[in-house]
């Protein structure tokens, strides 16, 4: 049977690039986007130009109330695109990012990206459970700041951190039910992430490049397709893992 995967955040950045290896990979993909329904209804696009299925359904990840809302609704989309009442796999990628010094974080700035990439994470997890079939995956994307400290970016790696615990739990209440849980944490990346920095900014990008043993910052061809990897069933045994994909970043 094809393994449906729901690719939170999926219009655009790394979880397109993830949601377009997975159908390569011949999987079936539930896109989701916060505001951007063009964006998401591309990627729907290129995925059933390949011969796969795939929706796009519109969710804000950083919006607790309205996860029974998006459950209904994907459900319903469920049962009348694949005509079963349960998905496969769950990657937990939407979110922003926000740098600021520990001093001059606001705490809106910082409940902000709590909501977006702690609470959301949890509460739509927990809110999905019922629709996740026996034997399926979760992947949590985290971040290389969790294990090396670059300034600014405080608030966002301490969330990280706390997705990366999330998991381990994750994984240990899910076991009976044969659910893998691991966390995926990218190095800096060629992303619209803090509006482009990395990409657009010649002096960010050297300095990650240069703290990086293959010399290089990353590119989302290098994300996608080891998610997509991750989820396949070579990969089944591996679980409850921090996996980091940096390139050889701080090392």
């Amino acid at each position: 049977m094809t393994k449906i995967t729901l690719v939170t955040g999926s219009s655009r950045g790394l979880g397109r690039n993830t949601a377009l290896a997975i159908a390569r990979r011949g999987g079936d993909v539930v896109v989701t986007h916060r505001s951007r329904a063009d964006e998401a209804e591309a990627v729907v696009s290129e995925i059933l130009a390949m011969g796969r299925r795939a929706v796009a359904l519109q969710l804000d990840t950083g919006a607790v109330d309205g996860f029974a809302s998006f459950s209904s609704r994907l459900r319903a989309a469920l049962d009348e695109n694949w005509q079963r009442p349960t998905f496969d796999h769950l990657v937990n990628n939407a979110g922003h990012g926000d740098m600021a010094p520990i001093s001059g974080t606001t705490e809106a700035q910082f409940d902000r990206l709590v909501d977006v990439h702690f609470k959301g994470v949890f509460f739509l997890t927990q809110t999905l459970l019922p629709l996740l079939a026996d034997g399926g995956r979760i992947v949590n994307i985290s971040s290389g700041l969790t294990r090396v400290s670059y300034p600014g970016f405080a608030a966002y790696a301490a969330v990280k951190g706390a997705v990366e615990v999330l998991s381990l739990y994750l994984a240990k209440e899910l076991g009976p039910r044969g659910i893998a849980v691991n966390t995926v944490a990218p190095g800096a990346i060629e992303t619209d992430f803090l509006g482009g920095a990395v990409r657009d900014t010649p002096d960010l990008n050297a300095v990650f490049a240069g703290m990086t043993a293959l010399g290089r910052v990353g590119v989302p061809d290098d994300i996608g397709p080891m998610i997509a990897s991750l989820l396949g069933e070579d990969n089944r045994w591996i679980n409850a893992q921090r996996i980091e994909v940096s390139g050889g970043q701080a090392i």
